[in-house]
């Protein structure tokens, strides 16, 4: 039995399209959405506008991946981390997946559209331009500063949020985006690190392929640092309280321990914990965020 054909038994086909949107990816995305969107306003929002954004994004975020699985199909195929998406094995037809992503990602424009604010679908899919297009097609292959150009594009989810109930985008959302933007850079170039030997069969331009471990493990200390000075600025700007500060510190302290021993007693385990808390860390500081909103202190 070949691979492909015991990958298509195992994963039946509604599988295959849900794992073409990158579940877990999605989750932390729409998650910075959700949590910008309480932020926006003093009190609870509107619940029909809560569902109705978290849904609308969450649809385009899933197409915005499928094209990127899409594009990445045969750049997947040689990786081994990615060989097993459906694409890279062949079970999905470009067809297919292009009518789904087009399905998926009209759906997610006109809810965004009718039951929430214009604004909240043109900046969705303007990141979703911005991720599927510019990053997945322009920039990745182009540049080992792929992941810090197109960063953007992965950092808007607070601002989405946050126009989804405000229909505007202040200064606060986006100090949340710059959070994330300073965040990318160090969280996935750990992963490109331990991941080195597969980047490179993939062709990809990725900084610890294209200038070296000791280059990449500098700019991720150098980035840790710019986020922990980041981090602070919703205190300094009077957006959050103690609560937020607390917490703000802690992570921090944890995340620069990491940017540190990655900088100067790297090994490959190391860069593996460095990523995994590196998601904890996004996702424990937004929920301070949300708890430091409504419990000030």
């Amino acid at each position: 039995m070949t691979t492909r054909t015991a990958a298509s038994k195992q994963n039946p086909r509604i599988a295959q399209y849900w794992a073409l949107t990158k579940p877990r990816v999605t989750q932390l995305a729409v998650f910075c959405a959700v949590i910008g969107m309480f932020l926006a306003t003093d009190g609870l929002p509107d619940w029909r506008v809560v569902v109705a954004a978290t849904i609308g994004i969450w649809l385009l975020a899933g197409a915005a991946f499928a094209v990127n699985c899409l594009a990445e199909r045969e750049i997947d195929a040689r990786m081994a981390r990615t060989a097993r998406r459906p694409m890279a094995l062949g079970d999905i037809t470009v067809g297919q997946t292009v009518v789904f992503s087009a399905v998926i990602g009209g759906a997610g424009m006109w809810i965004l559209y009718t039951l929430v604010n214009p604004l909240t679908m043109w900046l969705t899919f303007i990141t979703f331009v911005g991720y599927a297009v510019i990053y997945t097609m322009i920039l990745k292959p182009a540049t080992p500063q792929n992941i810090v150009i197109g960063g953007l594009s992965g950092a808007m989810p607070p601002a989405l949020g946050w126009a989804a109930v405000a229909n505007e985008v202040p200064m606060q959302a986006w100090l949340l985006v710059l959070i994330i933007f300073l965040w990318t850079p160090p969280h996935f170039w750990a992963l490109a690190m331990y991941r080195r030997d597969d980047y490179a069969k993939s062709g990809l331009p990725m900084l610890p392929v294209t200038h070296g471990m000791p280059f990449t493990q500098f700019h991720v200390f150098l980035y840790s640092i710019a986020l922990a000075a980041t981090t602070l600025l919703p205190f300094a700007v009077r957006m959050s309280g103690a609560i937020y500060l607390a917490s703000a510190v802690v992570l921090d302290a944890i995340f620069l321990w990491y940017g540190w021993q990655i900088y100067k007693h790297y090994t490959d385990l190391i860069a593996r914990k460095a990523f995994t808390y590196s998601i904890v860390y996004l996702s424990l500081l937004f929920v301070a965020l949300l708890v430091d909103h409504y419990i000030p202190l």
